[in-house]
This record gives C-alpha cells, sequence and structure tokens, in this order.
C-alpha cells in the first residue's frame, strides 16, 4: 500500500481570546484543503518544528503606532498578536512560504510593507458600501492577471464584511488585487510570491462555497512544495 503524503503544517495566528467556534471554522478549512492546522497565540510554545504555511487569521484592530496613524481609544487591539505576526512577517520575508491574510491579516500584510490602513472607516463617505455581515452579500471585483483572480476564475465575488478597518496606502511591492464598489481594497497580493493573498472578508466561514474554499486549496498545494518556517526563527524548539 501506498504511503499517504504528509500533510502541510499550517501556522494560524489567534488571539489568546478567540472562540473556540471562530478557531473551528479556521481548523475546518485547513484540514478540508489537506492540511494540518496549529495554532499560534501571543506567549504561547511554538507547536511544531516547523510551518509549511502561514494563516494570519482574522480578529482585532491592529495598533496605530505601527503605521503612523492617530490612536482610536474606541477600539480593541492586541499589541502581543501584533508582535507576534510582524515578527512571523519578518522570518519569511525573504523565503517563500505560503501565506493567506484573513480580514485583520490582509491589513497586517499591508502594514508589513510599509502601507497604512483607514483606522475606521466608519462615517466615512464610501462606507455605506460596506455592509456588515456574515453571508456574501458585498460584490468585489477582481483584477485581470491577478492570483487572486486565478484563484476564483471570476471577474466578481460575493463575499462576507466583518471589517472597519481597511487599507489606505498600498504597501510597497504589493499589488491590490480586489476591491469593493465604495473602491476600498478587498484583496492584495505579492506578484513575487507563489502565494501571498490577504482578503478583506472571512472565506473561512463560507463554508459552503467551494470558490471561497478553493483559496486555502491553492494554498495547501502551494505548501507542499515550498519552502518552511523554522521554529527557531521565534525562539521555539
Amino acid at each position: 500500500m501506498a504511503r499517504k503524503s504528509r500533510k502541510p503544517v499550517i501556522g494560524i495566528t489567534i488571539s489568546n481570546h478567540k472562540s473556540k467556534i471562530m478557531r473551528f471554522f479556521d481548523w475546518l478549512a485547513v484540514w478540508r484543503a489537506g492540511g494540518k492546522a496549529v495554532f499560534l497565540a501571543p506567549g504561547r510554545a511554538y507547536p511544531s518544528e516547523y510551518l509549511d504555511g502561514l494563516i494570519i487569521g482574522g480578529g482585532d484592530d491592529i495598533g496605530a503606532e505601527l503605521y503612523g496613524s492617530e490612536i482610536n481609544m474606541d477600539v480593541r487591539i492586541d499589541p502581543e498578536r501584533d508582535a507576534l505576526e510582524m515578527e512571523l512577517l519578518r522570518c519569511i520575508a525573504d523565503k517563500d512560504v505560503p501565506v493567506l491574510g484573513i480580514c485583520r491579516g490582509a491589513q497586517m500584510m499591508n502594514v508589513f510593507y510599509g502601507g497604512t490602513l483607514y483606522s475606521d472607516i466608519r462615517g466615512m463617505p464610501r462606507e455605506k458600501t460596506n455592509i456588515r455581515t456574515v453571508l456574501a452579500r458585498k460584490i468585489v471585483t477582481l483584477e485581470p492577471g491577478t492570483k487572486v483572480r486565478a484563484v476564483f476564475g471570476l471577474e466578481t465575488v460575493r463575499v462576507n464584511s466583518l471589517h472597519h478597518q481597511a487599507v489606505d496606502k498600498v504597501g510597497n511591492g504589493i499589488t491590490v488585487s480586489g476591491h469593493d464598489r465604495g473602491d476600498f481594497v478587498q484583496a492584495l497580493e505579492r506578484a513575487d510570491k507563489r502565494f501571498f493573498i490577504g482578503v478583506q472578508w472571512h472565506p473561512e466561514l463560507l463554508v459552503f462555497d467551494t470558490r471561497q474554499q478553493a483559496l486555502f486549496r491553492h494554498m495547501i498545494e502551494a505548501a507542499r512544495d515550498g519552502e518552511k518556517l523554522d521554529s527557531t526563527c521565534l525562539g521555539g524548539p
């Protein structure tokens, strides 16, 4: 009997207070795509000797000091998680480890490369296009020739929307690959990486949408034969 191929190990960043239900959706998306999910949270022991891929997950707002904006006292931040994710991105900056950013994760990818964010789009004239819903109701246009467009195979997709921060200035080397009707950035990527994609929505919650789940399948495939992130980067074993 042929030996089964090893499942790629995918690290998923989370906060220490993320609910078990939301963690389940993260785990399920990776498992369905053929990977093994391990969770990375501030202050916790590194759960694996290496990672084949990284998902920077959704969650609290990113600290405004990381992108030179004014601090908003009305939002919840997680400085320890910010530091963890920035360090992970530094570790893979010169590697070709597949990375998927989800909501906050896409914003962090942009900030790492010198981009900025709108700290709170609520009240902006364009905000009226930002439907807040876990259902796939918002329309996103995907740019031709981009990796995101290739994953979906469509010009437009319907997505959910739970964010109130958004990409403002685009980071160095980042390509905007999708936007909504209010012209807010909804997808970004790097052309010099095999898989470095961030989406402003939550594909892990759209469990019955096969095109949304394709994001995870493409990531897992890229992780099967790509470079690895060694745990020594973060002081692991």
